[in-house]
C-alpha cells in the first residue's frame, strides 16, 4: 500500500507549498504535533502497535488516533519523504527524569531531514516536549520553536537535545547519526508495548501542544502548561472526565475502544 499524502494533509489541516522546502517542512511539523496526539492507548489496553505503512494510515490519519513516537515519526518521515525530502531515521536514549550517570536503551526515534546539505532534527513523537518545529544539527546554539525553546550540546560523538523549562536546562535524549531501519524499530517497539514494566504498559500517557500551551496526561493526572509559564493541574475523577479530556483536549477518537466508563 502507498502513501496517502491528500488524506495525510487533510488529517493535519495543511493547505500550504508542497515543496520540499524550509518553510513547508517547518509548518507540517507544526500542524502534525497539534493535531495527531500523542498516547499509548493500545499497549496500555493490551492492543498491538503496527508500524506498516497501511496500519500507521488506518490508525493515525483515518481512524482519528494518536500514537507514540515510532508511530507519529513513522508516519511524519512517509509524508516528508513523498514531498521529495531526504528523511533519515535515528535513534535516541532517553534522559528525561533520569540521573546523569543512567544508560538507557535506544527506545527513541527521531528523524535527520538533510535539507539542500543542511542537517536538520524533527521529532514529533517525544510526549509532553514533542518539538513543534525542526532544529538545526548544530551545537551550542539556542532555537526557538512555536513552543519552547531547545539546543543541541555535544557528548563525544552523540548529540544532547535539551529543552528550557521554566529558565532551565533539562536533557530530553542522547542520540547519534546512525542510521536506523524499519526492522530496528520494529524490534524496540514489540519490546515497549509488551514488557510488563514498560511505562507504555502500564500507565496511561496523553499529550498535545495547542497554540499557546500544552496538554498532559498521566493516568488521571491532567495538566495545561501554558507557554509563558504556569500550569493548571488537576485529577480526572471518573471515567467520563477521562473520556471527555481524550476526546476533547488530546482530539483522540475513542470509538470501539473499551476505556472504563
Amino acid at each position: 500500500m502507498g502513501f496517502d499524502l491528500d488524506a495525510y494533509l487533510e488529517r493535519i489541516g495543511y493547505e500550504g507549498s508542497r515543496s520540499p522546502s524550509l518553510e513547508t517542512l517547518s509548518a507540517i511539523h507544526l500542524a502534525h504535533a497539534q493535531t495527531i496526539p500523542f498516547e499509548n492507548l493500545d499497549p496500555y489496553l493490551k492492543r498491538p502497535v503496527l508500524l506498516d505503512i497501511e496500519s500507521l494510515q488506518k490508525k493515525l490519519v483515518l481512524g482519528g488516533r494518536g500514537g507514540y513516537c515510532f508511530e507519529q515519526n513513522l508516519l511524519l518521515s512517509h509524508a516528508l519523504k513523498t514531498l521529495g525530502f531526504d528523511v533519515t531515521g535515528l535513534a535516541a536514549r532517553v534522559l528525561w527524569n533520569v540521573t546523569d550517570d543512567a544508560v538507557r536503551p535506544r527506545s527513541h526515534m527521531l528523524l535527520l531531514i538533510n535539507l539542500n546539505g543542511a542537517p536538520l532534527i524533527a521529532d514529533a513523537g517525544f510526549g509532553g516536549l514533542t518539538l513543534t518545529g525542526p532544529l538545526r544539527l548544530e551545537a551550542n546554539v539556542e532555537q526557538s520553536t512555536p513552543h519552547e525553546t531547545f539546543r543541541l550540546l555535544r557528548a563525544g560523538e552523540d548529540f544532547v537535545m535539551q529543552a528550557n523549562i521554566s529558565g532551565n536546562w533539562k536533557p530530553l535524549y542522547r542520540f547519534d547519526l546512525q542510521p536506523q531501519f524499519q526492522a530496528d524499530y520494529e524490534v524496540t517497539n514489540w519490546y515497549l508495548s509488551h514488557h510488563p514494566n514498560s511505562r507504555f504498559v502500564t500507565g496511561l500517557i496523553a499529550a498535545r501542544p495547542d497554540r499557546d500551551r500544552r496538554y498532559a496526561l498521566l493516568d488521571r493526572e491532567f495538566a495545561i502548561h501554558h507557554l509563558h509559564g504556569s500550569s493548571e493541574k488537576s485529577t480526572l475523577a471518573d471515567g467520563t472526565e477521562l473520556r471527555t479530556a481524550l476526546e476533547e483536549k488530546f482530539r483522540i477518537n475513542l470509538a470501539g475502544l473499551p476505556l472504563e466508563q
